[in-house]
C-alpha cells in the first residue's frame, strides 16, 4: 500500500490577478479536467468545469456553485488556493464484487473566494481516476457562513450531444421503454443515469456518500441543451432543502466514464471508493448468504423453512411484513410478536431452533415502527440473537429522510443487526463504512414479473450503484421468464444477501437437481468479469469465488451467442456443470437441462438462448482431466 500527497500551489487575492485555469489529470493521462472562470450570460466570473477522455469531450463547460439563501455562491468568485495531491491505496470489502479494491487518483482542493465584501470561501475538491471523475463542495468554517440553507446547487453537466440515456424515474423504475434523448429526460430521473455518447464511449452520472443531504435527481437545464443538472429532492416530489453548519461537505457528485457498458460495471467500485473506510473495528459478525422468506409465520413453518435453508446450502429465515401485526397499524408493536399470532408462532423456538443448526433469522420492520421503536427493539432484537433487519417502506429522498435511514444503519451496527432496505432507497456507497448494510431493494424486481430486456438494462444503470435485493421466484407461474434465466440472474445480479424462493415454500420442492446451482453459488466475490454487454439485448457475467467460476448469462435479442472462456487460468482444465432451457424453441417451456463438460481458457460456449431464457455455468477444476 502507497500513499502520497504533493505540495499545493497557493495564489492569494492580493496579487491582484486571478490564478490560472487549472488542470488535473488521471493516473494513466486518459482523462483531463480542467476547473476555470468564465462569464454566463450576465453573470461574472463563475466557476465551471470540462472533461476529456483521449481527447474527446465528455463535458462541456459545466457550471459550479451552491444557491445559499438569500445569497448564491456561485459568481464573482476567485481561484485563490489549489492544493494538488495523489493517492494509491488497496483495501478489502467484508464483502464485495472483487477481493481487493485499488483506490488510485490524483486530486485537487481549491479555493475560491468572493471578490465583494463578504468574501465568502467556497472550496472544490475533485478527484480523476482512470475510470472517471468525483468532485464535493465544502463550506469550510469562516465568519461570513455559520449556519446556512442550500436553495439548490448550480451544478452542471453539459454534453455536446443530444446523446441517449436509460432513464427512470423511480428507484424500482422499469427500463423497458429502452433508451431515449437527453431532451426527452423529464424532470427527476433517478441515478445513477447511463449515458451512451456513441463510438464507443458511455458515460454515468450519480452520486456518492450522500448520507446527511438530500438526494440527488436529474433534469434537463432550462434553456440550456444537452445539459443535466442535480435536483435535490425533498418531501412528496417537491424540490428539497439542505441546511446545515459550516464547516459541511456534500456528497460527491460523480461521472463515470468507459469504452464499454461493461467496463462501467467492472469500474463501479469508485463509488464506494469516495466513502469512509469501514468504522467497525469488529466485521466477523457480518456475513453474507442467502436467505429464504416464511411465507406462513408459523412456528411449524418456519422451522421448515430453518430444515430447508440447511438442506439447500442457505443461511437466513427472513419474518416478513405482518409477524409484529399490520404493518401499516401505528399501533402495532415491533417489540413482539402479534398476539393474534401468539398461539402459532413461537419466534423464540424459531430462533432457538435455527441458532442450533447454523440459520439465522432477520426481522422485517415497516419504518412506522422504526420510527418510533428503533432506539428500543435494536437492542432487544440482539438480545434475541436475531441477526439483521429489513427496513420496509423507509421514506426517502429529503435530507431530513436521508440521515434518518443512514443513521439507522449505524444504530443497527452498534447491536450487531445487519439491514436489508426496502423499498425506494439506492445506496450510495455507505456500505464501505457500515458493511452491516448488506443490500437494498431500489430496483424493479422479480415481485413485478420484469421482461427480459429490462433485467438485461439493469447491469448498466441500476447495479452501478451497488447491490439489488431482486427477490428471485421459482415455481410463480407470473414469471416471464425461464427457470434457467432465474439461474443466470443471480450471477449477473450482486448482493451479499440474495433473497431466493420469494413466493415459494418449502413443501412444493421435489429434488429438482437445477437447484443445485443456488446451492452451489456464493454471494460474494473475489472477480467479477463482465463478457457480454449489450444493454437490453445480451449480458453475460462471470465472476469468481475461490478457485470456482459461476457464469450468468441472458439473451433477450434470442438466437446463438458465443461465450469465450479466455479469462480461465491458462493450462488448468475446468469441469464446467452447464443448465440451460431443455427446449429453447419452446417459449413456454421452464425445463432445465443440465450437462457437464471439460473445458479451459481455450473454449468457446456457443449456447442457443430463448429471448426469455438464460444459461448458468458452474466451472470446478478439474481433479483428473481426460
Amino acid at each position: 500500500m502507497k500513499l502520497r500527497f504533493l505540495a499545493a500551489s497557493i495564489f492569494t487575492i492580493g496579487l491582484g490577478c486571478a490564478a490560472s485555469a487549472v488542470e488535473i489529470k488521471s493516473p494513466s493521462g486518459g482523462l483531463v479536467l480542467t476547473v476555470d472562470m468564465k462569464d454566463f450570460g450576465d453573470e461574472r466570473n463563475c466557476p465551471f468545469f470540462r472533461l476529456i477522455y483521449k481527447g474527446r469531450t465528455v463535458l462541456t463547460d459545466s457550471r459550479l456553485g451552491l444557491d445559499l439563501e438569500p445569497d448564491a455562491l456561485a459568481t464573482n468568485l476567485e481561484i485563490t488556493a489549489a492544493l494538488r495531491s495523489q493517492q494509491d491505496t488497496t483495501w478489502k470489502p467484508v464483502c464485495g464484487e472483487r477481493e481487493v479494491v485499488r483506490d488510485h487518483y490524483n486530486a485537487v482542493q481549491i479555493d475560491l473566494t468572493e471578490q465583494n465584501k463578504h468574501h465568502r470561501l467556497l472550496r472544490l475538491t475533485f478527484r480523476v481516476y482512470d475510470e472517471g471523475i468525483a468532485f464535493c463542495y465544502t463550506l469550510p468554517e469562516q465568519p461570513n457562513i455559520r449556519t446556512f440553507t442550500l436553495g439548490a446547487e448550480q451544478t452542471q453537466f453539459a454534453f455536446t450531444a443530444n446523446h441517449n440515456a436509460w432513464a427512470v424515474y423511480r428507484a424500482q423504475g422499469n427500463y423497458d421503454g429502452g433508451r431515449i434523448p437527453i431532451s426527452r429526460i423529464k424532470p427527476g430521473a433517478e441515478r445513477p443515469l447511463t449515458i451512451e455518447m456513441g463510438n464507443n464511449l458511455f458515460a454515468v452520472v450519480t452520486e456518492a456518500r450522500c448520507v446527511d443531504y438530500a438526494r440527488m435527481k436529474l433534469r434537463v437545464a432550462e434553456s440550456q441543451p444537452n445539459t443535466l443538472e442535480p435536483f435535490l429532492d425533498g418531501e412528496q416530489g417537491k424540490a428539497g432543502k439542505v441546511t446545515g453548519t459550516a464547516p459541511f461537505t456534500t456528497p460527491w457528485r460523480v461521472i463515470l466514464v468507459a469504452e464499454s457498458a461493461g467496463k462501467l460495471l467492472e469500474n463501479n467500485d469508485l463509488i464506494l471508493n469516495l466513502n469512509d473506510p469501514c468504522a467497525l473495528a469488529d466485521t466477523a459478525w457480518i456475513r453474507p448468504g442467502k436467505v429464504i422468506r416464511d411465507t406462513t409465520l408459523t412456528t411449524v413453518g418456519a422451522k421448515a423453512c430453518v430444515d430447508f435453508c440447511r438442506q439447500r446450502g442457505m443461511q437466513y429465515v427472513l419474518f416478513d411484513a405482518g409477524w409484529y401485526g399490520p404493518e401499516g397499524d401505528g399501533k402495532s408493536d415491533a417489540s413482539a410478536v402479534d398476539p393474534k399470532k401468539a398461539d402459532s408462532l413461537n419466534l423464540q423456538e424459531v430462533i432457538r431452533y435455527g441458532n442450533d443448526k447454523g440459520i439465522g433469522v432477520i426481522l422485517y420492520v415497516n419504518r412506522r415502527a422504526l420510527e418510533k421503536q428503533m432506539d428500543e427493539i435494536f437492542p432487544l432484537y440482539e438480545k434475541w440473537s436475531v441477526k439483521g433487519v429489513k427496513f420496509g417502506f423507509v421514506n426517502v429522498g429529503s435530507q431530513k429522510w436521508t440521515t434518518w435511514v443512514h443513521e439507522g444503519i449505524r444504530k443497527a451496527a452498534a447491536h450487531r443487526l445487519m439491514v436489508d432496505i426496502h423499498d425506494e432507497f439506492r445506496d450510495t456507497g455507505y456500505r464501505r463504512t457500515y458493511p452491516n448494510l448488506m443490500t437494498v431493494e431500489g430496483i424493479y424486481g422479480n415481485e413485478e414479473f420484469p421482461t427480459p430486456a429490462h433485467n438485461a438494462t439493469l447491469p448498466f444503470t441500476r447495479f452501478l450503484t451497488g447491490p439489488a435485493d431482486y427477490t428471485y421466484c421459482w415455481y410463480s407461474g407470473k414469471l416471464k421468464v425461464t427457470h434457467a434465466h432465474q439461474l443466470a440472474l443471480s450471477t449477473i445480479y450482486f448482493s451479499p444477501w440474495q433473497v431466493l424462493y420469494w413466493y415459494d415454500k418449502p413443501g412444493q420442492f421435489n429434488d429438482d437437481p437445477a437447484l443445485d446451482y443456488w446451492k452451489d453459488l456464493p454471494t460474494c466475490w473475489d472477480e467479477t468479469r463482465v463478457l457480454i454487454d449489450q444493454i437490453g439485448r445480451c449480458v453475460s457475467i462471470a465472476r469468481k469465488r475461490g478457485t470456482e467460476w459461476f457464469i450468468g448469462t441472458i439473451n433477450p435479442a434470442g438466437g446463438e451467442i458465443q461465450i469465450p472462456l479466455s479469462f480461465l487460468e491458462p493450462g488448468i482444465t475446468y469441469m464446467a456443470t452447464i443448465y440451460s432451457d431443455r427446449d429453447p424453441d419452446n417459449a413456454v417451456s421452464k425445463a432445465v437441462r443440465i450437462e457437464t463438460i471439460q473445458v479451459d481458457s481455450t473454449t468457446i460456449l456457443k449456447p442457443h438462448i430463448p429471448a426469455n431464457g438464460g444459461q448458468a455455468v458452474h466451472l470446478i477444476r478439474a481433479m483428473n482431466p481426460r
